[in-house]
């Protein structure tokens, strides 16, 4: 996993600190294994983002896998993963003439899109959205000390890696990963907020109604939430490798597939508590669209919800998930409109565009040159 020498460009002095956001219109670039049709904190946050910047004025292209010929992921088939990317990968990158570039994951693309910058001597941010060590364990058994030493490759090059809480930027630095900078996530509150009507899908729902949103998947911990004796009814929505195994174990539970943004709040909406069983998390946006619709969260105290929601009157956090499920039932839906409130996007995209290393000559950063 040697790159070989690096070139005065890429050997950037990362203790100056990150450039200041930039004013004038810029072309971002992104790189991401994660998009359509998978739904997922990635691809919330990419989209999310790119909002925000054209809002602003700036111009977003991403590279993602629909442009590739793709084989499914082993063990999760939803995930597709681009074949020998490299070439067009580099030929996507030339021709948009970034500012920035930001690699959001680690598979094919991201790791193309490294090569490439490296090669060239163009500075590039990544980010840490996923727990790879915690999840390959789950799935496969792989021991996390290997997925670390890989990771350390990946992100050593990169200008900042992003990481959305304090909790995930003591993880990556115990395994000597320090050149972080904060990105946190938010929330769109005009299309998550309470809605009047009742979603057809909790129709012949005995309440309460408990719902967990996400992707169906082992390391997400589905059962430990399936599995509770609790009142009323079950519903999740989501997609994913577990997803028919689930449904034939709990066969009184709710299957909802998933569902567009708008569909999406009305049931948040619909319901009682949003169950969030994850124990691997690196942060958990589907809680804030939960609590911005108006409906507590019931979650274990561990990285994720105690980043989120913790200390916060809106979530009962438990080792006890069925006490705190319980407990969740009790808390006042305004409170938890309240605290999602206090997650902007608009403040979340100025974290990230202040923290990209600029590219192209003239910028506002004391640019590094376009390798010919």
């Amino acid at each position: 996993m040697d790159d070989g020498p690096l070139t005065a460009a890429h050997r950037l002095d990362r203790t100056a600190g990150a450039p200041p956001a930039a004013r004038a219109p810029r072309r971002i670039l992104t790189v991401t294994d994660a998009w359509h049709p998978q739904v997922n904190g990635v691809v919330r946050t990419i989209e999310a983002t790119d909002r925000e910047l054209e809002r602003a004025g700036h111009a977003c292209e991403v590279i993602t896998p629909l442009e590739f010929a793709t084989v499914p992921c082993p063990g999760y088939r939803e995930i597709r993963l681009s074949l020998l990317p490299y070439r067009r990968v580099a030929r996507r990158i030339e021709e948009c003439e970034p500012d920035a570039i930001h690699i959001a994951t680690e598979g094919p693309l991201g790791q193309s899109a490294r090569r490439y910058c490296v090669h060239h001597g163009l500075p590039f941010t990544t980010a840490y959205h996923t727990r790879f060590p915690q999840y390959l364990r789950a799935m496969f058994g792989v021991q996390e000390r290997w997925v670390y030493r890989f990771l350390r490759w990946f992100h050593g090059p990169a200008w900042r890696v992003l990481t959305p809480t304090d909790e995930v930027e003591r993880e990556l630095a115990a395994w000597g990963i320090d050149h972080f900078a904060r990105w946190t996530r938010g929330v769109d509150l005009d299309v998550f907020r309470p809605r009047g009507d009742p979603s057809p899908l909790v129709d012949g729902l005995a309440q309460p109604r408990f719902l967990y949103v996400g992707r169906v998947s082992v390391e997400k911990n589905i059962d430990a939430f399936l599995r509770l004796d609790l009142p009323g009814s079950k519903i999740v929505a989501g997609v994913g490798p577990a997803l028919e195994l689930l449904a034939r174990r709990f066969p009184d539970t709710r299957f909802v597939g998933v569902l567009d943004r708008e569909r999406l709040a009305q049931l948040y909406s619909s319901v009682d508590a949003f169950v969030f069983p994850s124990l691997t998390d690196t942060f958990g946006l589907v809680m804030l669209e939960a609590l911005a619709c108006g409906t507590p969260v019931a979650a274990f105290p561990v990285q994720g919800p105690v980043d989120v929601v913790g200390g916060s009157d809106a979530a009962a956090l438990d080792t006890d998930l069925r006490r705190a499920a319980l407990r969740a039932l009790r808390i006042d839906r305004a409170r938890c409109r309240a605290w999602a409130e206090r997650y902007s996007w608009g403040a979340a995209t100025e974290q990230f565009l202040a923290q990209q290393r600029w590219i192209r000559a003239g910028s506002a950063d004391a640019a590094v040159a376009r390798s010919a």
